[in-house]
Parts: structure tokens; C-alpha cells; sequence
């Protein structure tokens, strides 16, 4: 990163007045603002069409036509800029190179464009076609299209003429002027990356906060990371190859900055480090070069010190400092690095603004009670996809914010030396060995915080803790401060969220609206909220005699699908929960930043409390933490926290009033109007039956009008009776699902799977892992977990296929729920790369009496009921899976809860789509 432009772009570069070549270089960055300027006729378009992509261009004529449909309406000519700029600003802000294709001659006709490249902090450049006036008049013969007199090229070219040499004044960064059609049409553009953009970097780093001059704490800390350190101090090199990143600030305050400068310029030299620049280098650099400066803040110390050296060392620092880059684009642009941190806006983009914000973040215009400017909490809205590491404003802990992290946590004032290896986003620290500078101020909680705090005391060498709460609960950053939580902004309107597994998922504006309803009036707090469990499609219709659903269906779509090992899970009679659990109130402060005495949480499927009564979720979090504690699994997990998929039984511990107010109320209503129904019928077909009372008559007619009628009833009776027995299997069905609880007398979890726990989404593993979780929690505590049994299936094998349709048929026939057909190995895809379905239901024939009504077996009723559309609800599944996995893979990775919450949103938001509930 050394030779770099200050403002982090790229050397201005000129060749105007250079000698005609065959090859003339035009230079520019990936990013910015070209400005072709030139006379009418001097092929500014051909220019463009040559060098550039057409959707990279913007002419003023084409802009001309699309607001009169004639691109030489002169009158037109306001409003068509209106619309160059609107689009030229829409690009840049999408960062994309954009090409205006215009004559700008005048001064006049720049300046807003140069604005517009300062607006959005990218390089304008200008390339000039100096073509000879008479030339462009010969070429404007040629277009019957310009007929405008000889003046206006004339006048043109003056314009051109007086002001092309004030094209640098006028602020564009980088000029080229080509003169005559050889130059022009020998020209080559080279692009050419920008000084910050070092994607091309992957690491792994070590970046490292604000030094200040504290060199044993620097040696301590790069040994603590594992780096091997020459004796005196001088060099380092890492034996696995990671590279570090300085934050800036190396100098100033502390006792050895030469000794850090050396250290950082010989590991800038060798390759294994990369540094940006900080607002104390910067005024460091100020005062080498001769310039009055105010000497505070610790620059006395660092002049002092740099003045007992060699004039070769303070030339050699002065060089180095020069050639530091504003900020720096990292690891494919997942990490950005930035003394004082940085905008997304700002991101991989070059001008003077952004450079001052790199170095000095932004205040709000106020000092505080110490004389020091307030700091704009920047990173309270930051939602960009890159992490932010930066450092300028010391704290105690080193906090993440918004996938932001500030690494200054005053070492020189006597607090610590901290690093971020990356990509683990684990923290590493060692103490200060003294207090070398006293503090204006105490340090914040947090970067940017209203709350002073003491600094942070000494503590063992070698501190060393992850961002994340591990086995002893541990945690530094996690991402929870309270304005992290759910913004109106984040999920409102139609929104495309990207999901690893499927790709975007887009969310309906009016689903969003319905899903903030639920969100904002039912559900619990939003930092529990770090999964909700998909809906799931049943298989295709079966066409066997009086089935709408059947296992062999399941198997014959994943044998389709390509999938060959599958599954079958024993469906439970209860309501799906989702169980946030930690190991004790501690991690959930520490984790999940809610200071809750239950330690977790129980929601619903929508995220709602699954308990009515807070006392029966406390007792139940407390047998399940007891449960882990018992099987080990804290320990083995490495966590303090986990999430279960599960489901609670009995059904009727949720949906009691359901039960109670639509099957059980329409139970009764069935079996006693129908076995009145059926009475009736039968003592009325009896009675017909016996034939016609009174003297015995010889009327054929009325005699086979009698028995026709007795036919008929009893026909009627027949139904009655056959329908009150579907009535009775109605309320027997449900029943099934309602015993009496006590407390938690009575009450079963049933877990398939848990989901995930810290540092791995477990989700993913294969599901007889989770099975034989299950296994051990209800060896744990067997009067609460409930295993789920489970058949495996190889669909290229007939015989375990039979083995498991048949103990489905077993199950069903006693009253069982069914099963859960699921691909063995969670995620599998399609011969063609489809996401197949992550689990497909088939529930018994009784069952789905509770879901089509206690009559749908009837031939007329399942005709009907068999040409149900599955489509729409298999997308569904498809999507909200695809957007569980994405919102446990974004919380473990440590990332804020806004992208989070984006993900789980998005699966309540498509909840609301309208779709057949019964399938």
C-alpha cells in the first residue's frame, strides 16, 4: 500500500501536450466520473461506443430525446440534463464507472458534474478530444441531423479553448487531453484499481487497534496471536502465514513510538502487514514536513522521541506516512478497515470527504464537559455487509455494533491492546504495563457512548476472549446493544432478502405489513427471535381408495428429486415450539443482551409466548437446562446457549379454547344431532317397513309406494348411521391430543432438532445426529423429552421402503399423527441444482378428519379434495427453510441483529401469503 495518493485514489495523471504515440495511455479508476469533453463533431460518441459498455454511457442527446423525442431540441436542453444527472447519480451511487457524453466546453456545464462526483466520492475525469475545428465542421456536413451554422463549432472550440487548461482547478482529478484523430483513435483505456480496493486480499488477518506508542504491548500482543517476534522488537513474521493490519494511530502519547513505527514499516516492507493511516500520523506527518501544527495530544512525546533518532529514520517515517491509503477494502470486500471507521456509501470510494471521515469519523458539532468533540455514533445505523474494524475512539470492550467493531480500547491510557483475527471474529488482548498518558476523559462503554467508565484495570497476560459466549459463558461484543433491535425501516416495503441455500427471496410489501403487525403487537422480544421453523408441504395426492395422503407418494417425489437416502420421523400430537435456552441468565445477558431471570424463551411458530403463565415457561426452561447439564451437552456443544425445534404435547396446552370452542363444540354437536337423526330414520324405515296399518287392501300402488319409502329411509338411516360414525372417529381424533396437565405434570417436549448452539448451525447436520440428541435428553430426563422415532429409509432399496410405509400404517391405525418424510441429510438438491423439499408431511387418514372435516373420506369429498394445488405451499416451504437456515447461519456468525431479524421477518412476512391452511 505504499506510493498511494493521499485521498486513496489514484495519481492524477496528464498527457496533454505529450507527443503523438501509437498508443496513448488513459488511465482510470474501476470507479468514476468521465467527462468527455469536446467540440460537436470532434467524435465524442464513437469515442465512447469504442471504449466503454453502451449502458455505461450517458449522452446528452440520447437524454435530449427522451424528453422531446428529438435529440437536437435545443429547448429541451435543461430538462434533458436534468435527467443526465439523475441517471449519472443513480450509477455512481450503485458504483458503477459512468460515461457523460456531452460537449462541456464551458466551465458552466462541468461544475455540477464534478459536484455530482464529489457527492457520491468518486474521481472525475476528464478526456478532452482536441480535433480541429474545421474537421468537426466537415463531419458536421456529413449529418443531415446538424444544421447549425459554422459559429457554433467556432464558438465551441473558443469555449474549449479558454478554459481546458483550468480543468485540475475546476477539481476533476485526473486530465486527459488527446489531440487530433490519430491521438484519439490510438487511445487505449486502461482501468485501473483503486488504492483502497484490496479484495484481492483474503488474509487471514490480524487487525489490530490504536498503539500509541505502546511497544511491549504491541510485542506481547503479535506473540499472543502467534506471531514470531525478532528479540529487539524490530520485525515479526507469522509461521502460518496471516497477515496483520495496523488501525493507524501507531504514534503519539506512549513511550516507544520509533520503536512501533520500525516494528510496522519493516512488516509493511516485508509484505506481512498492512497499515492505514490515523489522524495522529497525519499531524505527525504535518509537523516532519515543517508545517505549524499544534503540538497536543501527545505529539510533544513523539517529536522528542523521533528527534534522538537518525534524520534517515524521521525521512524514512515521513515516507512511510505519505504513502498510507485512507481506508482499505479487504477479503474479498466482507472486511473494511478504517482509522476512524466508515460509511458504506464511502466504502472503496475516493475523495477528500471520504478521506476526513476515515481519519476523524464525524461529531455532531458539540464538545463535552472535557473540551473534546462529541462523536456521531456512526455505527448505530450502519446496515452495509461489510464489517467495519476500526479504532480512534477508545472503550472498555471492544463491541460489536451493527457488524461494526472498534478496537481502540485505550492501551496507552492503561487499559488493554486488542486484535481482531479475521475471519474467525474471535478477540484477542493483552493489558497495558502501565498508564503512559492520562486520559482526558474516562473511556466509554461503547464507541461513541453517553456512559464514561473507569478504565479498564489490569488483568492476566495473554487475555484472550471470543466474540461470541462459549463454554464458560465468556462474551466481548456480542451484537446487542438496545438500538440494534427490530427498525420499521429494515423490513417495510418489498424487500429482497439473499439467502445462502436458495438465493434472493423476495417479501411482498403487503406481507411485510402483515407480518409487523404480528411482530410489533404479539410477539416476544425481538433479540429472542433468532429462528422460526418453516412450514411444511404435504406429499402429492395419493389415488388410493379413500387416502388423500400416503408415504409412497413422499419417497416418489425424493426418488425424483434424486435424493436416495431419506428419513421418516414419527409426527407428534402437539404444537411446534421453538426453545431459546441458556445455561444461566448471564449467557442470555451476555448472548442475546436481555437480562431475563428465565434464562430463555418458548415461542410459537410465529414467534408468539407459547405460555400464557410466565411461572410454567421458567419451570420449563429450568428442566430442560437441567437436561443439557445432565447429558453433557453444554460442555460438548462448547455453548451456553442452544435453540430447539420442537414440539410441545399436549396439543391442548396451547390450543385449549381452540379445542374446546371449534372441534370439541362441533364434536358434540355432530354425534348428538346425527344419533337423533339416526334414531329416527331407523324407527321410521321399521315402521314403513311392517307396511300400511289398517285392513289389509288389494291397492299395488300404494303398497309399492310404501315400500319405497321404506326403502328410502333406510337408505337414509344407513347415512346417518355410517355419517355418526364419522362424527364419533372427529371427536376421537382430536381427543387424542387432550389429556390433563398439572404444572408441568403431563407436559412432553419432543425435540427434532437442535437448530443451533454457539459457533455452528447444527441445523444442517444429518438428522439421526438430532435423533439421537433426543435420545439422550429423555435419558436425562425421561418424565419431560419425548424421543422421536424414526425409520431410515434407502428408496433404491423395496424392502426398507415397505418396512417404513408399514409402520406408518401401523401408527396411523392406532390414532398416530403420521410421519415427517425428511432427506437424510437435511439439504439436498435436484439433478438440476433445485432445493428440494427439506421435509414433506403425511399425515394418517383420522388425523386429517381434524383438517378436511369428519366426512372427507366420502367419495364425492375426496374426488374434490384431490385436485388440491401444491404448489404455492411447497415454494413456501422451500423459502422460509432457506431463510431459517440464513437467519442461524447470520447469528452465529456474530452478525446484527437487523440482518438477523431480516431473515426471520421474512418467514413470518410469508406466512401471511394466502395459501390453502389445510395442506
Amino acid at each position: 500500500m505504499r506510493g498511494a495518493h493521499p485521498d486513496g485514489g489514484v495519481p492524477s495523471v496528464s498527457i496533454e501536450g505529450a507527443p503523438r504515440a501509437r498508443t496513448a495511455p488513459v488511465g482510470i479508476p474501476e470507479l468514476c466520473l468521465v467527462v468527455l469533453v469536446g467540440v460537436s463533431g470532434s467524435g465524442k460518441s464513437t469515442f465512447a461506443r469504442t471504449h466503454f459498455r453502451p449502458t455505461e454511457v450517458i449522452s446528452s442527446d440520447l437524454c435530449r430525446a427522451l424528453v422531446s423525442d428529438d435529440e437536437n431540441d435545443q429547448t429541451a436542453t435543461r430538462a434533458a440534463f436534468e435527467v443526465l444527472h439523475t441517471i449519472a447519480a443513480k450509477r455512481l451511487e450503485g458504483g458503477r464507472l459512468t460515461v457523460v457524453d456531452a460537449t462541456s466546453v464551458r466551465p458552466e456545464d462541468r461544475k455540477p458534474l464534478v459536484e455530482l462526483a464529489r457527492r457520491h466520492h468518486v474521481l472525475p475525469v476528464a478526456i478532452v478530444l482536441d480535433v480541429p475545428p474545421a474537421l468537426c465542421r466537415e463531419r458536421n456536413l456529413d449529418r443531415p441531423d446538424r444544421n447549425f451554422g459554422a459559429h457554433v463549432v467556432r464558438n465551441q472550440h473558443a469555449a474549449l479553448r479558454r478554459s481546458v487548461g483550468r480543468l485540475s482547478k475546476e477539481g476533476f482529478r485526473r486530465v486527459f487531453v488527446l489531440a487530433g484523430p490519430e491521438q484519439i483513435e490510438s487511445a487505449v483505456i486502461a482501468r485501473e484499481r483503486l488504492w483502497t480496493d484490496q479484495r484481492h486480499l483474503t488474509g487471514p488477518f490480524d487487525i489490530i487497534g490504536d498503539v500509541h506508542g505502546c511497544h511491549t504491548e504491541l510485542v506481547g500482543l503479535l506473540r499472543e496471536l502467534g506471531w514470531t517476534v525478532d528479540a529487539d522488537g524490530s520485525d515479526a513474521r507469522h509461521p502460518d502465514g496471516r497477515m496483520a493490519v495496523f488501525l493507524g494511530d501507531l504514534v503519539d502519547r506512549g513511550p516507544a513510538t520509533p520503536a512501533v513505527l520500525r516494528l510496522a514499516m519493516h512488516m509493511v516492507d516485508a509484505g506481512v502487514a498492512l497499515c492505514i493511516p490515523g489522524n495522529h500520523e497525519q499531524k505527525l506527518q504535518r509537523a516532519l514536513k515543517g508545517h505549524n501544527v499544534q503540538v497536543s495530544h501527545g505529539l510533544a512525546e513523539s517529536l522528542a522521541q523521533l528527534g534522538a533518532e537518525p534524520p534517515e529514520f524521521r525521512q524514512r517515517v515521513e515516507r512511510f506516512i505519505d504513502g498510507l491509503v485512507s481506508h482499505a477494502v479487504l477479503d474479498g470486500g466482507s472486511l473494511v478497515v478504517a482509522h476512524a471507521g466508515l460509511p458504506e456509501a464511502m466504502h472503496n470510494r475516493s475523495s477528500g470527504a471520504v478521506r476526513a471521515f476515515a481519519l476523524y469519523g464525524d461529531t455532531t458539532g458539540e464538545t463535552d464537559e472535557f473540551g473534546l468533540p462529541v462523536r456521531y455514533p456512526w455505527a448505530r445505523d450502519y446496515r452495509g455487509r461489510s464489517a467495519v474494524v476500526y479504532g480512534h475512539t477508545p472503550a472498555r470492550e471492544a463491541t460489536w455494533v451493527n457488524n461494526t467493531i472498534c478496537l481502540d480500547t485505550g492501551c496507552v491510557f492503561g487499559g488493554r491492546l486488542t486484535a481482531l483475527r479475521w475471519p474467525e471474529r474471535e478477540l484477542v488482548s493483552v493489558p497495558a504495563t502501565g498508564v503512559h498518558y492520562e486520559p482526558r476523559r474516562p473511556l466509554a462503554e461503547e464507541p461513541g457512548g453517553d456512559e464514561p467508565g473507569a478504565v479498564a484495570g489490569e488483568g492476566p497476560a495473554g487475555h484472550r476472549a471470543t466474540a461470541h459466549a462459549g463454554v464458560a459463558g465468556a462474551t466481548v461484543g456480542a451484537d446487542t446493544r438496545p438500538y440494534d433491535l427490530l427498525d420499521v425501516d429494515d423490513v417495510l416495503g418489498k424487500r429482497i432478502v439473499e439467502a445462502r441455500l436458495t438465493g434472493s427471496v423476495t417479501i411482498r410489501a403487503e406481507n411485510a405489513t402483515a407480518a409487523l403487525e404480528v411482530m410489533s403487537r404479539f410477539a416476544v422480544d425481538p433479540r429472542w427471535l433468532v429462528y422460526l421453523p418453516p412450514t411444511m408441504a404435504p406429499p402429492p395426492t395419493s389415488r388410493r381408495e379413500g387416502l388423500l395422503e400416503h408415504p409412497a407418494e413422499a419417497f416418489a417425489q425424493y426418488r425424483a428429486d434424486g435424493v436416495r437416502h431419506v428419513i421418516g420421523e414419527e409426527k407428534h400430537m402437539g404444537s411446534r415450539a421453538v426453545v431459546v435456552v441458556c445455561r444461566d441468565p448471564e449467557v442470555a445477558a451476555a448472548r442475546f443482551g436481555i437480562d431475563a431471570p428465565s434464562g430463555g424463551v418458548v415461542v410459537t411458530r410465529t414467534g408468539r409466548p407459547f405460555f400464557a403463565r410466565p411461572e410454567l415457561e421458567v419451570a420449563l426452561l429450568d428442566r430442560i437446562r437441567s437436561a443439557f447439564t445432565t447429558a453433557g451437552l453444554w460442555e460438548e456443544l462448547g455453548s451456553g446457549w442452544a435453540v430447539l425445534d420442537a414440539e410441545l404435547l399436549p396439543w391442548s396446552l396451547k390450543a385449549e379454547e381452540l379445542l374446546r370452542s371449534q372441534y370439541a363444540a362441533a364434536g358434540v354437536a355432530a354425534t348428538a344431532s346425527l344419533a337423533a337423526e339416526a334414531e329416527i330414520l331407523a324407527a321410521t324405515t321399521a315402521r314403513l317397513a311392517a307396511g300400511p296399518s289398517g285392513p289389509a287392501t288389494e291397492d299395488e300402488n300404494g303398497l309399492s309406494a310404501t315400500r319405497a319409502a321404506a326403502t328410502e329411509a333406510g337408505e337414509l338411516a344407513a347415512r346417518a348411521t355410517e355419517r355418526q360414525a364419522m362424527a364419533g372417529a372427529f371427536v376421537e381424533a382430536y381427543r387424542r391430543y387432550c389429556w390433563p396437565v398439572e404444572g408441568l405434570d403431563g407436559v412432553a417436549v419432543a425435540p427434532f432438532q437442535l437448530v443451533a448452539a454457539e459457533g455452528e448451525v447444527h441445523a444442517l447436520r444429518a438428522h439421526p445426529w438430532h435423533l439421537a440428541l433426543a435420545e439422550r435428553l429423555a435419558a436425562a430426563d425421561g418424565d419431560l423429552f419425548r424421543p422421536t422415532r424414526a425409520v431410515e429409509v434407502d428408496l433404491e432399496d423395496p424392502e426398507t421402503e415397505a418396512a417404513a410405509v408399514a409402520w406408518w400404517e401401523e401408527l396411523t391405525a392406532v390414532g398416530g399423527e403420521g410421519m415427517v418424510v425428511k432427506p437424510r441429510d437435511v439439504v439436498a438438491r435436484s439433478p438440476k441444482g433445485r432445493l428440494v423439499q427439506p421435509g414433506i408431511k403425511c399425515r394418517g387418514r383420522e388425523y386429517l378428519r381434524l383438517i378436511y372435516g369428519p366426512e372427507y373420506t366420502t367419495p364425492g369429498q375426496l374426488a374434490r379434495l384431490r385436485d388440491r394445488g401444491l404448489g404455492h405451499k411447497r415454494s413456501l416451504a422451500g423459502r422460509e427453510f432457506a431463510l431459517g437456515i440464513e437467519a442461524l447461519e447470520r447469528f452465529v456468525a456474530a452478525e446484527p441483529l437487523y440482518r438477523v431479524h431480516e431473515c426471520v421477518f421474512g418467514v413470518l412476512a410469508l406466512e401471511s401469503e394466502p395459501v390453502d391452511p389445510r395442506l
